[in-house]
Formats: C-alpha cells, structure tokens, sequence
C-alpha cells in the first residue's frame, strides 16, 4: 500500500468498501484499540465512539473508513475524523516601492496562516517573495586596522563620499558606519616587550595606536560626511601573530544591533575587510580563555569590546545565528592570498558572499556595489521553529515561471522581480504540544510568515472519559470513546476476563489460521483474546500480535531510513521521500549544477543523486566532462539569449535559470593573461555572421561574458562597382583582344617580310654591255656661249 499515492490510495479503498462493508483495509487491518491510535494509522481512517456500534455480532471494527462507519450505522456526532484546514490569516499584498519608510512595506505574502493537521496528512500554500525597489540599506563598514592595512585606510579616506554615491543609486534612503578591529589584547596575540609596546606596538620603528580587540567608530548615521571624517581620524595598529579577531568583531557588529544602530525596518549588509586570516573558535585557548563566546553585547561606554581578554572567538554556527536572528548579510571584502579561505567559510555561513579586494582597497567601492547586487538577486527561504514531527517541501516557481521542484531559492533576480515557493506541510507524528508555531522568512530579510499548526492527534470524546466506569464491569477499566481500556490484569471488551481465568479451550480464537502460532507468537491468549507482548523494540498490537512499528526495511542501520514511520511491516514514507525503505529522495536540489541545470544536462536525478548518462561526464552533478563540448560550444547559447534574446535558451524560457554569467558589450576583446580560464570565442550565427566573445571567471569564481558589440557580417555586393568592374573587364578584354590581334599581325607580316628577303638574296643579275640599251644622258654645245 504504500507504494500508492494518496488520491489512488483512498479510490481503491472506496471501490473495497462498496462491496464489503466490513472488509478488510489500511484502518482495519491495524487492529488497533484506541481513538488516537486510529486516527495516526492513515488520515483516511475514522473511529465511531457509539457505545452500541459493532455490537450484536456484526464483527465491525470501529476504526475504519468513514463511508464504512456511516454505513455500519454510526451516528455523525459519535463519528471521530478531523480533517486538516488551512485558513490564511493575513494576506497583504506584496509592495511595488518604499517611501520613506520600510514600516508599512510588504515583501512577502501571506504573513499569516493557521493550519489544522491530523498525522500522515498534509496541506499546501504558496509564499511569494518580491524585493521592492528603494528598501532602506544599512551599510556597517568593518575593517581591519592592522599594521599591514595601512595603505587601504588611506585610500578608504578618500573613498568615503564615493561609496556613498554609489549605494546611493540601490536607495535613497541609506546609512552607514564604520567599525574596526585588530586583536585580542592579552599575550600572545599582542605586543607586551619592551614594555613601550603596549602603547605603541609599532615601537620602535614607527608609530601606531594601541591594539585594540573591536571597536564601534561611527554608529549608522544618514550624515555620510561624518562617515568620511571619522575614517580620516583612524590609526592602524599591530598585533603580535598572523591571524586577526574578525570574528570577535562581527559577533560584536551583530549582537550590539542598538549601540550600532541597525534599523528594524531596513536591508542590513555587514562589510569585512581585512587581508589575513582570522581567529576560530578554540583558539582563546592558547590564551588561556576557555569560556565560550555568549553572543551577546559587550561594548563599554567608549564603544569598545571589553571581553576581548574574557571570551573565546565564536564559532561560525553563532555568528550565523546571529545573522539570522538580525537579518544582516555578510560581504568578505578580503585579498587574493585568502580568497580561497573566507569561500570556505562563505559555503557555511548562509547569506554571506566574497569579493577580491585589491592591495590597498580601491576596487571596495566596485566590490561592494557588485555583492550587494548578487546578494540581491538571490532570494533563499529559511525556516526558524519548526517541529520535526513537521516535514516541509518546496517547489520553487523563479523567473519566467518556470517551477523548479525541490528548491527553496531563486537565483538571477532582479529588483522588483516576483518569485513564488509552492509549500507542501505534512505531518509525520504526534509531537506533545496541540500547537506550535514557526516561521518562513526570505533570509536577510524583515518580513515573514507566521505559520501556526495545530495537530489533530486526538479525538474529542477523550475529553468525557470516564474512570472505573460500570460499563467496563463494575469499574474494572476507563469507558473511553465507545471502548473499555481495561486495568492491568483484566482482558474483554467490558474488562469482564481476569487473567487468573485463563483456558486453554480458548487458544482456538487466538490463532488467525489453523497451525499457526497463537498470538503469532508474540503474545499470550488470555480469555480468548491475545494480549501481546512487551517488546524492547517497539509496539506490538493487532487482534492476533501480527502488528508491530519495528519491523520495516532498513537503510543502513535506520529503521524507513529515518525518513519515513513503520506500520504493521511497510514503511509509510514522509513527503519528499519514496521507496520500499524510504531512501530515496524525491527533491533535486542535490542534483542541480552550479549554472541551475539539472545535472548539467548530462543526467538524470535519481533518488537526489545524479545519474550521468553523457559519455566521459562525472562529478556530483555531472559538471565535469573532457570529452563534452567545450565551453564556447556551452556559452554560445547564453550568448544568443542574453545579448540577442533569441535561440533555444529564449524559446524554451530557460535562459534566466541556465545563464548565470554576467553579460558586458565591449568594442573589442581583451585577453586576460592572469587568468588561464579567460577564452577567446567566435562562432557564425544564423545570419551567417561571426560573433566574437570571451569567456572569463574572476578571482572569486563569477563569471563573465565580454561580447562584441556588433557581429562581423558579410558586406553585400555594391552595384556600381559591379558595373564599373564588368565595363572594365570587357574594356581590358578588348584591348587585351586588339593587343593580341596586332601581335599576330605583325608576327605574320615579318615572317612574309623574311621570306621576301631570302627569296630577294637568291636571285642572280647578269651584268653585260646590252646593246639594245642606251643611255639616258645627252652631251650637246652651245655656240653662243662664251665662257664667263
């Protein structure tokens, strides 16, 4: 039966009972004895406390099915079956801008709720969550003023108006402070010789104020210039070892929410810089400090830390609790030779982020504006308060409406972005209290829903009781709900059998079959009914001892693996988990990469635990992959989407889950050589032009898209240059025929030319006097002439 789910459970039950009323099912097979016990069995069950009901011979049980009870003759008022409610009690709606004031802003809906379970039960609502624009910030600057800090104060003198400029454009309504710390002041973690030290650890070489453990310079003020002028009147100093007192530091900035001055009805972002690593819980030890952090406020009259000497430093799972409490985000603002470090310690502490902060702090304006805008555009539900008899599931409806199952956080959101989480309450046991309430509230934020349960785990008529009642023969038992519960030593339905009256001839109506085993063998047949055993594992019970709560499948020791009850041998599993043990997970969350794919879309989820079905992936969610395309085949996609809003990613409305990176338009790429993960990309798009962008991750692991503005498309052909190429192609053409033509004329006219010369030479004159030739030239004298 537990295999099914609830809906197939109850229609396959009514179909049984409408053709046997009294058959047998999930409320009468338990054989179970009492109003409560009935009603834990399976929220289908019911119990009918009429005194007369099953009498005469009928055989009905009195726990069963409700339709069954009605139909055996029950009355309604003698009917027990509480069913679960859910009524919302406040539902304001969610707020578009904040004016002035945070009093009458409304972040989350609905505020208020009143649930009524029963066990194995359950009810779903839904929380929606939106970050109005224009919310208050409380901004605490925290900084370490080590000797080794020096050159950051000074550029942080003069970043001061700048940094209010900046977070000036998230709201208009902001404050800031400033804070700073060093060390414990008691050896070894100071100077203590020569004994100028004390004063002066920077003695003899230079001069610096005397260390200190924490200290609240400027309580948050609208004033930012007094923020600037008491950052200018600041000294670093000098402890003794490596490690600094952050973390006494950020208790103290956290826990002293008066003397600091956070504002109830504001966003609150703790900054911490520093550039070494700092003290953990345990190493006052070394001091001698044995007593434990108390999370509480120890600022003297001059806004000092006076416990510096008293305390241990406090743990990570204090500080987050505080945070929580105070609901106050935390930014490392820290250097690149401890990046690495204060990740770790961002993984376990919820709501914090790290950012690379430059040797001497002029990027912190930039690095806080970018880890607020990160920290903002998660939204993460926490849970404060709640019983583990209550087991909670989330599905979470993100951007672009797309239901992510498994998730209570949303992620890529922007400022006034809407986001929705489908809840599902189920109730896996009875704890003791009637009622109890807890709270969900978006982390790092003020509002909340209050959520109250009251678990129907009893029955009314529990309440007219009656001890040593004549019912029960002459006060042999208490008359409870229709049912006698017998004194020790007394056995029957109207406590009528003693034990002393046992017989064996009764044996026959303790067996369920003829040659088994009275009680099963785990009880004993006294005045015809089996009085089961006492066991050490757990609770026997059934009309023949058949039932019991420890005898389920195991997990690894666990019993339903923990995650689920044992009922007469099958394990009834709790929400979000399935299986004949109840091991397996139905949430994914545990399956979802880095980049919000399921698997990395290598994959498969099973049981919370990815199956990778792409050749050559591994890892816990199938993130890693040599063989698989590489990461300009990956980024090409969110490319497409993110810059020109088209492809898959857009038609599918997955580019805002899958595509985390940070887009930036540039003119022309820029190869960084101090990251080897910097990588140049082209590919051709469906205009057949070529897209150029980098693919880059940052010290901190955020990644970026730098893309080229405009792809390189092909140019089209330009009309006149074609005509003009095509005339001068037929010109050249011409000439080049007519230079050709001329060629082979003048080679044929000097070959006819050299055949006439050597046909000339050959020819032989003869040279004789002709005598028919006369010549052409006549003497004459003339007479007249005399000679001058």
């Amino acid at each position: 039966m537990g295999a099914f789910s609830d809906s197939l459970l109850i229609l396959f039950l009514s179909l049984l009972s409408a053709s046997n009323v009294f058959g047998s099912n999930i409320c009468t097979s338990q054989g179970v004895t009492t109003c409560q016990h009935c009603l834990a069995v399976h929220p289908t069950c019911a119990w009918c406390s009429q005194e007369e009901y099953g009498k005469g011979g009928s055989g009905a049980s009195r726990c069963d099915l409700k339709a069954n009870l009605l139909k055996g003759g029950c009355s309604t008022d003698d009917l027990e079956f509480p069913s679960s409610t859910l009524n919302i009690q406040k539902d304001t709606p969610l707020s578009d801008k904040a004016s002035g004031t945070a009093d009458d802003v409304t972040q989350i809906r609905p505020q208020k709720i009143h649930i009524a379970l029963r066990a194995g039960d359950s009810q779903h609502f839904t929380v929606s969550v939106k970050q109005v624009e224009d919310y208050p910030l409380d901004l605490y600057y925290l900084m370490d003023l080590s000797y080794s800090m020096k050159n950051d104060l000074v550029r942080l003198r003069a970043l001061g108006n700048e940094l209010a400029v900046t977070m000036g454009r998230t709201t208009s309504n902001l404050r800031m402070g400033f804070g700073a710390f060093v060390d414990k002041t008691i050896f070894p973690y100071m100077h203590t010789h020569p004994p100028e030290a004390l004063a002066n650890p920077c003695f003899p070489q230079a001069t610096c104020v005397a260390q200190f453990g924490f200290k609240n310079v400027l309580s948050l003020t609208e004033k930012v210039a007094r923020f600037t002028e008491e950052v200018k009147k600041q000294q670093v100093s000098k402890n003794r070892d490596a490690p600094e007192g952050g973390f006494d530091a950020i208790m103290q900035a956290v826990a002293c929410k008066e003397r600091i001055g956070w504002r109830p009805d504001a966003s609150h972002l703790l900054v911490f810089t520093t550039d070494a690593v700092t003290h953990i819980a345990l190493d006052g030890r070394i001091a001698g400090i044995v007593q434990p952090n108390d999370g509480l406020c120890h600022l003297d009259q001059d806004n000092v830390y006076n416990k510096t000497a008293v305390l241990d430093y406090p743990s990570l799972a204090q500080m987050t609790e505080k945070m929580s409490q105070n609901n106050i985000k935390l930014v490392f603002a820290v250097t690149s030779t401890v990046v690495p470090l204060y990740k770790e310690y961002s993984n376990l502490i919820p709501g914090s982020t790290v950012g690379l902060l430059s040797d001497d702090s002029g990027n912190v304006i930039q690095l806080i504006s970018d880890a607020y805008a990160r920290i903002s555009s998660n939204v993460e539900l926490e849970l404060v308060g709640v019983p583990d008899e209550l087991n909670l599931s989330f599905n979470a409806t993100c951007l672009n409406g797309e239901v992510i199952l498994g998730l209570k956080s949303c992620s890529g959101l922007k400022i006034g972005d809407t986001v929705s989480f489908n809840v599902e309450a189920q109730l896996r046991g009875c704890p003791k209290e009637k009622s109890r309430t807890f709270t969900i509230k978006p982390r790092g934020f003020k509002d909340s829903l209050e959520v109250t349960v009251d678990f129907s785990c009893g029955c009314d008529c529990e309440a007219e009781a009656q001890a040593d009642s004549p019912l029960c023969s002459d006060g042999n038992g208490t008359y409870e709900c229709g049912v006698c519960q017998c004194h020790k030593g007394r056995l029957g339905p109207t406590c009528q059998c003693s034990v002393e009256d046992y017989s064996p001839s009764d044996d026959a109506n303790c067996n369920p079959k003829p040659g088994s085993a009275i009680c099963s063998g785990r009880g004993d047949c006294l005045c015809g009914q089996c009085s089961c055993h006492d066991n050490e594992f757990g609770q026997v019970w059934g009309k023949f001892c058949e039932c019991d709560d420890f005898n389920c499948l195991r997990f690894k020791g666990a019993l339903c693996s923990d995650h689920g009850k044992c009922g007469c041998g099958i394990c009834q599993c709790d929400a979000g988990w399935k299986g004949d043990n109840c091991n397996c997970s139905t949430q994914i969350d545990t399956c979802m990469s880095r980049i919000g794919m399921l698997c990395s879309g290598r994959g498969y989820c099973e049981c919370g635990v990815c199956q990778c079905t792409q050749p050559g992936a591994y890892g816990d969610t199938c993130e890693k992959c040599p063989t698989c395309p590489d990461s300009c085949t990956l980024k090409k996609k969110c490319v497409e989407c993110q810059h020109f809003e088209r492809g898959q990613y857009t038609e599918d409305n997955s580019c805002s889950r899958i595509c985390k990176d940070e887009i930036k338009v540039v003119e022309e790429l820029v190869f960084h050589e101090s990251n080897a993960a910097a990588v140049n990309c082209s590919y051709k798009d469906e205009d057949d032009c070529v897209v150029h962008f980098q693919y880059y991750e940052d010290e901190t692991g955020k990644s970026i898209l730098f893309v080229i503005k405009e792809p390189e498309c092909p140019q089209g052909p330009d009309i006149l240059v074609v005509l003009m190429a095509v005339a001068g192609a037929i010109l050249l053409l011409g000439i080049v025929g007519l230079l050709i033509w001329k060629l082979l004329v003048t080679i044929h006219d000097r070959g006819e030319y050299a055949k006439f010369e050597e046909e000339r030479s050959k020819a032989k004159w003869d040279t004789a006097n002709n005598p028919l030739y006369k010549g052409a030239t006549s003497t004459f004298t003339n007479v007249a002439y005399r000679g001058t």
